[in-house]
């Protein structure tokens, strides 16, 4: 199945401790289901110092699930579902709430 959200989507956390929350895609793994959202999901991680990092609590944000994600529609910010149609001879994804073409 073709991957509806991508690397440089702008989202809206659905469901979790960070409902409401949008963010930017860092990364997808579409085998898993699960994207790296920046800011969201955030969990402190311990690590030990070493010649090249300073160690310590270091804040990283943790893989959340596709599905407690929606795109931001283009037209009214808010959550949209993520269809495929095609323009001409080119399969593009749209905002099923406002009709819009997300990549041309």
């Amino acid at each position: 199945m073709a991957a509806k959200l991508k690397k440089g989507d702008k989202v809206v956390v659905l469901s979790g401790k960070d409902k409401g929350k949008e963010g930017t895609i860092a990364s997808v793994d579409p085998k898993a289901g699960k994207a790296i959202v920046d800011g969201i999901n955030i969990s402190i991680r311990h690590t030990k110092q070493s010649q090249n990092s300073q160690g310590g609590r270091v804040p990283q944000a943790m893989p959340i699930q596709l599905s407690n994600l929606a795109m931001v529609d283009p037209k009214d910010g808010g959550p949209t579902r993520v269809g495929f149609k095609m323009d001409g001879d080119k399969k593009v994804r749209y905002a099923k709430k406002s009709g819009e073409v997300i990549d041309a």
